[in-house]
């Protein structure tokens, strides 16, 4: 299974994708606010989202698993 890490720490403020998903290299899967600045995070892979392990208001921290692609 491929993943993608949160890339800093910071509050999910918007999920860009849903389970059964197809992604491509590069594209936005979640966007973190860290200090007052919208941050997106996006899959270094290219892949199908088999599951979104961060949810809108939750915190997460620098290298926390956010999303599984297979």
């Amino acid at each position: 299974m491929k993943q993608v890490a949160a890339n800093m720490a910071g509050t999910v403020i918007s999920v860009l994708v849903q389970p059964g998903d197809t992604i491509s290299e590069g594209q936005d899967v979640i966007v973190l606010e860290s200090m007052k600045m919208e941050v997106p995070v996006q899959s270094m892979e290219a892949g199908k989202v088999v599951e979104v392990k961060a949810n809108i208001g939750d915190f997460v921290n620098d290298g926390d698993i956010i999303v599984v692609l297979e």
